[in-house]
């Protein structure tokens, strides 16, 4: 990989398009790519109704709906310092076979927290809500 080149980035909350984190995104100047699904190997929570945390299982996960970005290397770093207490970057199967950097969560976070992964994504959780 060229250290220059961006990095493909799978969020799958607040820091998508027109949610509250979003402009983390932008100010570090990611692009966005496309709209997507994880493979089907993700739990996911709401924690504290505030964003999710995102887990791979080895049984019974779903396929998460996911943006895909496109992050300076530089900005990597910013980003993830700004994300939310319990969230860190891993490796993320799409559902088109391929492989980025996403937005997970560790499991202690999740304990305690309402289990959303029925609904298969963040902005169909918020949806629900309203």
């Amino acid at each position: 990989m060229n250290p220059s080149e961006p990095v493909l980035l799978a969020v799958n909350g607040t820091l998508m398009r027109g949610l509250e984190l979003n402009p983390n995104l932008l100010s570090v100047g990611a692009t966005f790519v496309r709209e997507t699904r994880t493979r089907p190997c993700y739990r996911i929570w709401s924690i504290g109704d505030r964003h999710p945390a995102m887990i791979r299982v080895p049984t019974g996960g779903v396929a998460v709906a996911v943006e895909v970005w496109a992050v300076p290397p530089a900005g990597l770093a910013s980003i993830l310092l700004a994300e939310p207490p319990g969230l860190t970057i891993g490796k993320v199967p799409l559902e088109d076979g391929t492989e980025v950097l996403g937005v997970l969560g560790e499991p202690w976070l999740c304990e305690g927290q309402r289990e959303i992964t029925p609904l298969g994504g963040w902005r169909a959780y918020l949806a629900e809500r309203r």
